[in-house]
């Protein structure tokens, strides 16, 4: 009599038994083995229903930890995330209505929180995230990447799975660095210009692209994967330096008659980015096209003296919270001195590089005290006001007789 060869159970004992050439299996144990198939899927395809949908206002908390300020950078940031997760739900229930993705671009000077506002997204995703520098990207078949190795970095983040690639996320830093070169289009090729926003185009807009998954030009022999790019996310940065000029310009043109002069008086000029138009990004240098397909623009406000501040010392990793780490891990405790922190941040405003110039500071003055903490036998560091202008004017000083 046959038998179940995984389970044993004969033939009279189930009701239908399924006979192979070297084995037998019963309707019990194809059921269970279903069963198994799903799980399996399961965990390793995660359905696209199964996304947690997370409200802009819990974004927006999450970012408060990391990102001081830009309250309307972070507002458009969180509400466009959310609705890419909604946009997901959408096309899985095949609604009639079919929404179309709003990519944003975020302007603002370096070192007002671009590229970190990007990251700390990145820490509370579902979905596959990318941050991409425009800088290396060309137009093919010159040295430099190519505009599809964007999609290469996000199908490595989504461990070269197709699907999850399609749904993820890509932030594309220092946009204004393939401005065109020119208004008036040349003769010779803008190849790192005009060429890659070209290139773009079908990237941003939504098209099926062949993407080589190691990067192109150094495998030229890999196959390529298919990516439908129509519900992949744009998030584009840049610093657009001087796009400043291009705002009052324009703003300045529109003042005629005496009302229209005292409206013009009551702009702040200090915080010209708040008026930026996509006309003004035109003026700067992104093709029409371009301009056309990211239709969310947000700015970054300039950092003043207490935003500063309080990056240095509020932030759940904060600067002075990590040397503070740093310090705790060799059992030592380590103290500031308030009227340091005024110093740092003056410092920094003076080097007019943002957030990115406290690190430089902190470092010059912590540098030696992390240097002998090893041989001291003090338990205790205490960083005074003297003690960090000694150490930023001495190297200051230095550097000036170098010069």
């Amino acid at each position: 009599m046959y038998k179940c060869s995984f389970c044993g159970r004969p033939q009279n004992k189930v009701n239908i038994l399924i006979r192979g050439r070297k084995g037998n299996i019963c309707e019990s144990c194809v059921a269970d083995a279903n069963i198994t198939l799903k799980q399996d899927a399961e965990m390793t395809d995660p359905d696209v229903k199964d996304l947690k949908l997370i409200k802009p206002k819990k974004i927006k908390e999450f970012l408060d930890k990391y990102v001081i300020g830009q309250e309307d950078a972070k507002k458009v940031i969180s509400v466009a995330v959310y609705n890419h997760y909604k946009r997901l739900l959408n096309k899985e229930f095949k609604s009639e209505i079919e929404i179309d993705k709003s990519n944003v671009i975020l302007v603002g000077a370096t070192g007002t929180g671009k590229t970190l506002i990007a990251k700390t997204i990145a820490k509370m995703l579902q979905v596959p995230f990318a941050i991409i520098d425009a800088t290396v990207l060309t137009e093919a078949g010159y040295v430099g990447e190519d505009v599809e190795s964007l999609l290469s970095r996000l199908l490595q983040a989504a461990d070269y799975d197709a699907k999850k690639t399609e749904t993820g996320i890509v932030f594309i830093d220092e946009l204004d660095k393939i401005a065109r070169k020119g208004d008036n289009p040349s003769i010779t090729r803008d190849v790192s210009g005009e060429g890659v926003q070209q290139g773009l185009l079908k990237l941003l807009e939504g098209s099926v692209v062949g993407v080589p998954p190691q990067g192109g030009r150094k495998h030229p022999e890999q196959k390529l994967v298919n990516i439908d790019t129509s519900n992949i996310l744009f998030i584009c940065g840049g610093a657009f330096t001087n796009i400043e000029k291009i705002i009052a310009k324009r703003l300045n043109t529109q003042v005629v008659g005496f009302k229209a002069i005292k409206d013009a008086n009551k702009l702040d000029k200090e915080n010209m980015l708040q008026y930026i138009t996509p006309q003004d990004l035109r003026s700067f240098g992104l093709i029409p096209e371009i301009v056309g397909r990211i239709p969310a623009i947000t700015y970054l406000q300039p950092l003043d003296h207490d935003a500063l501040k309080r990056i240095l010392t509020e932030p759940q990793n904060a600067i002075i919270k990590q040397y503070k780490k740093l310090m705790e891990m060799d059992g030592i405790k380590l103290i500031f001195e308030d009227d340091v922190f005024d110093y740092i941040v003056g410092k920094a405003i003076d080097f007019k590089v943002g957030a990115r110039g406290l690190r430089s500071i902190c470092e010059t003055i912590m540098v030696e005290a992390m240097y002998e903490m090893n041989t001291d036998t003090k338990n205790r560091i205490y960083i005074s006001l003297e003690y960090a202008k000694d150490k930023v004017e001495v190297l200051h000083s230095k550097r000036l007789k170098v010069a």
